[in-house]
């Protein structure tokens, strides 16, 4: 199977949410269902119900993390040698044809977070970044249409 790229920052949250879905949320899931429990008949409680569904919810979660974490390729953007050329982890700053210059970082699905200026690998915009230089001019195709953006700048913090 491939590993899935991801930034240092990327698999601290993900260690993190991990740590708190088995150390918070499914002992406190455990305690809801003993609660719900204690009250008695069981085919008619919703609190059983809900905390039935929540418990089921939460153990997907971890193992969805459990599994992303096991096929993951740790990228650290400061550690790359690419000669400015944009790459997975990049920080790119640019500018849309006419418009105002916007930066967003490359990152993994998990990590992506628009308001934040994180923008996933397999993003549009991302794809027709990779592998371009700060100078150069890429159109992207968006839902919207066809934009054209001027790499401005190309860091790796």
């Amino acid at each position: 199977m491939a590993k899935t790229p991801v930034t240092v920052v990327g698999v601290e949250m993900l260690r993190t949410e991990l740590h708190r879905l088995k150390t918070v949320d499914r002992p406190a899931t455990i305690a809801a269902i003993a609660e719900a429990r204690s009250h008695g008949d069981l085919s008619e409680n919703a609190e059983y119900d809900a905390a039935k569904e929540r418990q089921g919810f939460i153990e997907g979660r971890i193992a969805d993390v459990e599994f992303k974490l096991s096929n993951i390729q740790i990228i650290d953007p400061k550690l790359l040698d690419t000669d400015g050329r944009c790459v997975f982890g990049a920080t790119v700053k640019m500018e849309e044809s006419g418009g105002e210059a916007v930066t967003y970082q490359i990152v993994g699905d998990d990590e992506a977070d628009i308001k934040r200026g994180k923008i996933s690998i397999s993003s549009p915009i991302a794809r027709a970044l990779i592998g371009k230089y700060a100078g150069d001019v890429v159109d992207v195709q968006t839902p919207g249409g066809i934009r054209q953006y001027e790499i401005l700048d190309v860091r790796y913090e």
